[in-house]
């Protein structure tokens, strides 16, 4: 009777070991789970890590500010692992068209319409902006230093015909700079599939970086956005200087577009992660990291935040009409038929 008696004291020690451990572990996870960032509040769980996948530019990712925007949100929603994928703008919207992506952050109204009104995009926000330019070698051999865009693109074509010397390099992979650039040439009056059959006119295939790369070493023009011109020339990746200068014929707006969960290609789409982005990147912290990225290298910001325009009392009003005439829908960034739950994304306007 003794050995059972000191074996079930055993047994009973045990079990309270096991109770103490448990209590212990139960105490951490509380502790532990109440904001990703700082203890919790008893009773409260922890929050499941979620991931989400923006579909983007090169523009953005080879600028290096995509970088800063991750560090930035996930600092704070460190629940949110955020993941970027660098494409063209077309290739952006069909990758999340099928579903390998929750949302997009691009640079071609033309072709966020077209996600929208297919089916694919909710809550399309207006975010930043900057301008295109046009590059050419030093030496300027077609002569369009300070012309209007236009008037380049002529003066290029023209001097390309006549067998002189000259080279115009294309994104040519249907992003929203090969967009831009055809509907460039189609305004200055030349059938770009045609164009693609002279021998001065080269396409890339490829991101902003390798297509100035190539008119760099080709010593010869190119389309590109002035934030990647910009990183670029500082690196000394390029010696290519800016001919034809920013106008509202060379604006650039960019826009971030959830992916709609109704759509059956996107069930699995993380809708709330993407309506925390975007209401992350319109809020004054996201609007303050475009106005600051870039500033104290070149002076000035590569991306240029919009929504602070809206809010100036009047002061950007010039600025404010052309980026709505040009990337604005019937007179709204997104038509209200494309929204879904938005909450108050659009209570300013």
């Amino acid at each position: 009777m003794d050995k059972q008696k000191k074996w079930k004291n055993q047994i009973a020690v045990i079990a309270l070991i096991l109770l103490i451990a448990v209590a212990a572990i139960g105490v951490y996870t509380y502790v532990e789970a109440i904001n990703p960032k700082t203890t919790m509040p008893i009773g409260v769980t922890k929050i499941p890590t979620q991931h989400l996948i923006v579909s983007s530019t090169t523009s953005l990712y080879e600028t290096g500010f995509l970088d800063a925007l991750k560090a930035s949100f996930e600092k704070e929603y460190p629940h949110i692992n955020v993941s970027f994928l660098s494409q063209g703008t077309g290739l952006a919207i069909q990758t999340a068209m099928r579903g390998d992506a929750d949302m997009i952050f691009v640079h071609d109204p033309g072709q966020e319409l077209t996600f929208l009104t297919g089916g694919y995009g909710v809550n399309r926000k207006v975010v930043a902006y900057n301008f295109f330019v046009i590059v050419g070698p030093p030496s300027d051999p077609a002569g369009i230093r300070g012309l209007a865009p236009l008037d380049a693109f002529k003066k290029i074509e023209a001097y390309g015909d006549n067998g002189s010397a000259v080279w115009w390099v294309s994104r040519g992979d249907g992003s929203g700079t090969h967009s831009k650039e055809k509907n460039l040439w189609k305004a200055a009056g030349f059938n770009v599939t045609i164009l693609r059959t002279h021998t001065w006119y080269l396409e890339r295939g490829s991101g902003m970086t390798d297509t100035l790369m190539l008119a760099n070493e080709k010593e010869g023009y190119t389309l590109t956005d002035l934030a990647s011109y910009l990183n670029n020339y500082n690196k000394g990746n390029i010696q290519l200087e800016i001919m034809v200068n920013e106008s509202k014929d060379l604006l650039n707006v960019y826009s971030v577009i959830a992916g709609d969960p109704r759509n059956n290609n996107l069930t699995k789409a993380n809708f709330n992660a993407s309506m925390t982005f975007i209401n992350f990147v319109v809020s004054d912290a996201g609007q303050q990291l475009f106005a600051d990225y870039g500033k104290a290298t070149f002076g000035k910001p590569l991306f240029a935040p919009y929504i602070p325009l809206l809010t100036a009392g009047g002061v950007n009003d010039t600025m404010v009409k052309l980026i709505q005439k040009y990337a604005y829908f019937n007179g709204t960034e997104c038509p209200p038929a494309y929204r879904y739950q938005a909450g108050n994304l659009y209570s300013a306007g």
